[in-house]
């Protein structure tokens, strides 16, 4: 399914390495047998990427580093991250128990980190200003979610989660606007790759759903964009 166990086993390491600040960490042993089931359920690299990323943004966090982090400690973000992209883009797979170390965000959390992630990408010029009412509105509703007491609840709740899913949508809209045909294209051949482990098992009108989904994460990252809405 997708790349080769070897060939994924030495970009892992390479990118591991360059985490480990030119640390080299052999992925051999048991090392290899983790990396290895990854390939072979199909993880796209870049959602293994993604998830080494939370381990170590994780660890810096808890202060300065001590010693170089093996790949085994990152296994469960890697998975947490590809159960998030199936979720994302409709591929299905066994279900699997979560990581204990993920926590939910609340909503006010939610918000804050999106409006600063949008006003990061306004600021450093990524987006213009047909962004700018999105950006307008999720500060709405941030600030709707700060005021209320106890939390955002009942129908209120609810109506807030519908705006924020519209807003979601419309912030993809805008960020596929600015896409040319060539990027586009591109786009939408990364993400056939990502999906090629699973391609057999879906079918036409599922794959191509998969794709624009797989399309709209990979335009998220181009643009350095939030999911604005919350579930």
């Amino acid at each position: 399914m997708g790349t080769e166990p070897v060939d994924f086993c030495r970009e892992i390491e390479t990118y591991l390495t360059k985490k480990n600040d030119g640390h080299l960490i052999r992925v051999t042993g048991p090392s290899f047998e983790i990396v290895s089931r990854w390939a072979e359920q199909g993880i796209p690299l870049k959602i293994a990427f993604e998830g080494i990323d939370r381990y170590f943004e994780r660890y810096y966090a808890k202060g300065s580093r001590r010693r170089p982090v093996k790949i085994d400690f990152c296994e469960a973000d890697v998975l947490d991250a590809f159960d998030e992209w199936k979720r994302a883009v409709g591929a299905t797979s066994e279900s699997r128990t979560p990581n204990p170390e993920s926590r939910r965000e609340s909503l006010p959390a939610h918000l804050e980190r999106a409006l600063m992630r949008l006003s990061d990408a306004r600021a450093k010029g990524v987006i213009g200003e047909p962004f700018d009412p999105i950006i307008d509105a999720v500060a709405h509703e941030l600030d709707a979610a700060r005021a209320a007491s106890g939390g955002v609840r009942g129908d209120a709740r609810k109506a807030m989660l519908d705006r924020l899913s519209q807003l979601d949508t419309d912030l993809l809209e805008a960020a596929r606007g600015l896409l040319d045909d060539p990027t586009r294209a591109t786009l939408v051949r990364e993400a056939e790759g990502e999906l090629a482990g699973f391609r057999a098992a879906m079918t036409d009108e599922a794959f191509a759903r998969a794709r624009e989904s797989a399309v709209d994460r990979l335009v998220r990252q181009r643009f350095a964009l939030p999911t604005i809405a919350f579930s």
